[in-house]
């Protein structure tokens, strides 16, 4: 009964042919819907896997902007002082150039309310003395190139005068050399007449007559030698001169040349301390500006970190923190560095913005609803702390623009889009936890013509 020994089998004991009821009686209805149902869930699942894929990205990231000027800064204090008045409140919109905050002084150095004007005076004595220092040089030029002229003047005339007392010497050395002859002759005739007088041929006054002659030729000889001798001693006397006054006019031209190179040096050092001087009145001009901090851009005041009237500020501490009015959104966010050889400059980018419902379909972003485009603008060399490289995406002009309520900081979940996969093909990547596909369809036909763009990176 049991039907279990092939020998004992109940089915060969039955009739054939009596029981065609069981072969004619249907399935239940909903039986066949339920095999249906699988049927066509197994063509539409077959039909899926066949279907294009686009692989992706997926990272979070936040706004930015392009610009780094237009991102959200801190106004410091430039030099330390004591807030005196607020001029703006927080949220308030401000033009470029206007006053935030004005500052007073709290270094003693600063007090003088005239230090700028007073500064400025030193200056201008100081100029003058250099000024003083450049005429006297001039003077001292002027006094040496005279002495100089002197000295050629003087030389001359010394040189002229040598001339004329060696001539006047040779002329007193020929009365010389005639009073000695005269004195010859006047010896001999004084002998010859007091011969005669001993003979008494000659009379005594013929005899004195002679002498007398003889004394005054002897006086004139030695006259004669006298002027000799002081023409010599004036010869002497005028080399020395001449010698002399250029020794005299050498060591006045160089106390003159000493004088001047002194003045100059004291120029020069007018002129160091004129300009330091002048430094530090600019120096005091441009502090002085530095009292009003004004508004470098046209920007909104997000937040004041210093509020307090009379509060003491250092110098380089936050006073203000702004965001500028006119800035140019953009997403910055993060990818592996498995996945950066995968995204390229000017790809696109899907973004789903905090704050904007969406319905994605990452591998059909053609159907996602909610999602805005972008464009990889840059891509970042270097590596961040958090082991990623950073992208940087611009709004894609060929699509819808972004929402204008957007603000830096905000959150961001971005779809890097990639190369065209069919389903099946991706299903089989994430089970083997395989990284999607460095090329595309379209990178390999760029790569076979050698078209194929290079990546750009942030500067």
């Amino acid at each position: 009964m049991l039907n279990i020994s092939p020998q004992n089998s109940v089915t060969q004991r039955l009739p054939e042919g009596k029981w065609t009821c069981l072969e004619r009686n249907p399935l239940p209805a909903g039986n066949r819907m339920m095999r249906n149902w699988l049927l066509a869930l197994l063509v539409i699942f077959i039909i899926l896997l066949f279907l294009p894929w686009q692989q992706n990205i997926q990272s979070k990231g936040k706004m930015t902007t392009l610009d780094p000027s237009d991102r959200p800064q801190t106004i410091q204090a430039t030099i330390p002082g004591r807030i005196d008045q607020w001029f703006v409140r927080e949220g308030q919109l401000v033009k470029k150039g206007d006053t935030i905050v004005h500052l007073s002084e709290v270094k003693v150095d600063y007090f003088d309310p005239e230090l700028v004007g007073r500064t400025e005076n030193q200056v201008r004595a100081k100029a003058g003395a250099i000024t003083t220092y450049e005429q006297k040089a001039g003077a001292l030029a002027e006094q040496i190139a005279a002495m100089r002229a002197e000295l050629i003047l003087k030389k001359e005339q010394l040189e002229a005068k040598v001339k004329q007392v060696e001539l006047k010497l040779l002329s007193q050395e020929a009365d010389l050399e005639q009073a000695r002859v005269s004195l010859s002759i006047a010896q001999r005739q004084l002998a010859r007449t007091d011969t005669l007088f001993q003979q008494g041929i000659k009379s005594r006054t013929d005899l004195e007559d002679k002498q007398q002659k003889m004394q005054e030729t002897q006086a004139k000889a030695i006259a004669a030698e006298n002027k000799v001798a002081e023409n010599r001693q004036e010869l002497e006397v005028t080399r020395l001169a001449l010698r002399n006054i250029v020794n005299e006019y050498n060591n006045k031209v160089a106390k003159a040349q000493s004088d001047r190179f002194s003045t100059l040096s004291d120029r020069f050092g007018a002129e160091g301390e004129l300009n330091k001087m002048q430094i530090q009145a600019k120096n005091y001009e441009e502090r002085s500006q530095f009292y009003y901090i004004i508004a470098p851009q046209d920007c909104y005041i997000t937040q004041v970190v210093k509020p307090g009237i009379g509060e003491t500020v250092k110098e380089g501490d936050p006073i203000v923190t702004i965001m500028p009015a006119n800035f140019e959104l953009a997403v910055e966010m993060h990818v592996r560095p498995m996945d950066l050889p995968l995204v390229r400059q000017n790809e696109e980018v899907r973004f789903v913005f905090d704050g904007w419902p969406a319905i994605v379909f990452s591998g059909w972003p053609d159907l996602s609803v909610g999602t805005y485009s972008g464009r990889i603008v840059a891509i970042d060399n270097n590596i961040d702390k958090n082991g990623r490289y950073r992208l940087l995406v611009a709004p894609n002009p060929d699509d819808r623009p972004w929402p204008e309520a957007l603000r830096p900081g905000s959150g961001v979940q971005g779809i890097a889009l990639l190369g065209h996969v069919q389903v099946w093909y991706e299903l089989w990547r994430q089970l083997n936890g395989f990284p999607p596909d460095y090329y595309g369809i379209g990178d390999k036909e760029e790569e076979k013509k050698g078209t194929k763009a290079p990546i750009k990176s942030l500067k």
